[in-house]
């Protein structure tokens, strides 16, 4: 191993861009039991599971309808 390395001429990692971020959200355990139900189905783990739910509602730019009871 080098005592010093030259990072003059190195580039940015052009999928950086594309990396996951960890979030924190609250969730029912009910909602969390489903999706680690169905991921144990499928086999993938859970949160992989959430973020392709995810995805496919970005994707095909679905929208909730919420009404607030008064």
């Amino acid at each position: 191993m080098r005592k010093e390395y030259n990072f003059s001429e190195s580039k940015k990692n052009p999928y950086t861009k594309e990396l996951k971020k960890p979030v924190t959200i609250r969730l029912s355990s009910d909602i969390i039991s489903y999706f680690k139900d169905l991921a144990q189905e499928i086999g993938v783990p859970y949160q992989q599971l959430i973020n392709f739910y995810l995805r496919d509602c970005v994707e095909k730019k679905k929208k909730i309808k919420i009404n607030w009871a008064v």
